[in-house]
């Protein structure tokens, strides 16, 4: 009875563990909309925008009225006294109340700050840095998503490719074992073959392993749980074929699209802004500001009494300070900050050169995977048909072993440099269309 009981609540615990995991199926498309939205690193992203929105308010609140409260209460439990003297004769009298309480409310309004103006200025900037850092996030993890949907792809087809192989293999195997029975070759024939069976099956494994290695780390970029269900419902030669775009060759390079120069053209214009802003140090700044309180005095505490007196009082104040001698000091952080701003400008120019090195880069890298493409289709084709031939061949006692090995060997080489070129393809288009900034 206990069995049947620890049986049941086994398999119960199991069918919730089943409904509670979730099945997940994308398209290449899929995946990385998915991703923008729920890989870790862009929801961090999208969090980093939202605090340098709530940063630019922040700074644009400091030039607006400000209005605040205060209430003091003071105890003096033993008064301060004063000396008098009356006609010669020193006199101690005790000055003030031994209970003191002043309440008010005070409205500020800055009138001008250089500073602040140039606040302002950087608010907006910080915020564009992080719309930028955002897009360059989402740039590389479109790049990173479609590589390691590749590579699932990739390892799906090898293993396919291989249990193929191996079914074929062991057919070739089975009939070799048959005539080496019948003496008409030597035992070196067969074990020649299962010396290459060996090697398929360990492959095998290895590849299914890679597999799940793979399908795991797209998993993680694509923010869902590992213990999930995922299944991939593009293939790998329709992406390939998608990807074959030879007018993207054609294609004009504008440095200026690209976000890694935006980036830095924003780090230019922060270190143009805090040149502004050491200059702004030098203006005078203006403010105003409007007090209304009362106070109230009394030997004992009765200040919330209902006929407690109260005395009011307000007044209006307008302050201008006005820097005139800092020795230097301002002139200096003002040619640190002029010295920053060049130094931006140049690391500005080197990115130019750079994008465009890359980008020449990524067009030749993309053109070659094509052509690779083709020779790798070639190649596969003639190692079928070399492969083929030597297994008539062997068959009819006319080709060895090791012949069919070698073949067999050309023939798995020339599988797998195919699957890697389709693979390639779109791979190196993901690169060069993040260059040029191509959605």
């Amino acid at each position: 009875m206990k069995q049947k009981i620890l049986l049941t609540a086994m398999l119960f615990a199991s069918l919730v563990q089943a409904q509670e995991l979730k099945s997940y199926s994308f398209s290449l498309k899929e995946a990385i909309e998915h991703a923008v939205q729920n890989n870790y690193s862009a929801i961090n992203a999208n969090r980093d925008v939202e605090a340098a929105k709530q940063k630019k308010w922040e700074t644009t609140t400091m030039g607006l009225p400000q209005i605040n409260g205060s209430v003091a209460y003071q105890n003096a439990f033993r008064l301060q006294k004063s000396v008098i003297g009356f006609g010669g004769v020193p006199v101690e009298l005790a000055m003030g109340e031994y209970n003191t309480m002043d309440s008010k409310l005070t409205l500020s309004q800055l009138i001008f700050d250089g500073s602040y103006l140039v606040g302002l200025q950087s608010a907006k900037t910080y915020l564009k840095i992080s719309e930028n850092a955002k897009i360059k996030t989402n740039n590389e993890l479109k790049e990173i998503v479609i590589s390691s949907y590749g590579n699932v792809l990739l390892a799906e087809e090898s293993i396919q490719i291989l249990q193929k192989n191996k079914a074929i293999l062991e057919k070739t195997l089975s009939d070799t074992k048959e005539i080496y029975k019948n003496g008409l070759i030597e035992e070196e024939n067969v074990e020649q073959l299962q010396i290459t069976l060996a090697s398929i099956n360990s492959g095998l494994e290895n590849v299914k392993r890679q597999k799940n290695i793979a399908n795991d780390m797209l998993k993680l970029i694509l923010g869902i749980d590992l213990s999930s269900e995922l299944k991939l419902t593009d293939k790998l030669d329709t992406l390939t074929t998608t990807n074959l775009d030879l007018a993207l060759l054609k294609e004009d390079f504008d440095v200026k699209n690209n976000i890694d120069y935006q980036i830095g053209k924003n780090l230019q214009t922060s270190k143009e802004l805090l040149l502004k802003l050491e200059r702004s140090k030098a203006l005078p700044s203006l403010g105003a500001s409007i007090n209304y309180g009362a106070n109230t005095f009394g030997s004992r505490f009765t200040m919330f009494n209902g006929d407690q007196k109260w005395n009011n009082y307000s007044n209006i104040g307008i302050g201008l300070n006005v820097p005139i001698f800092s020795s230097f000091g301002r002139s200096a952080r003002a040619q640190q900050a002029k010295i920053a701003v060049e130094q931006a400008k140049t690391q500005l120019t080197e990115t130019e050169q750079r994008l465009k090195l890359q980008f020449e880069k990524a067009k030749s890298d993309y053109e070659f995977s094509i052509e690779q493409l083709t020779t790798s289709k070639n190649n596969l084709k003639l190692a079928e048909r070399i492969e083929t031939k030597n297994q008539v061949k062997f068959k009819e006692g006319l080709a060895s072993s090791f012949d069919l090995t070698k073949a067999q060997e050309q023939l798995y080489t020339a599988q797998q440099n195919y699957l890697q070129a389709m693979l390639d393809v779109i791979n190196k288009r993901a690169t060069l269309e993040k260059i040029i900034n191509k959605n």
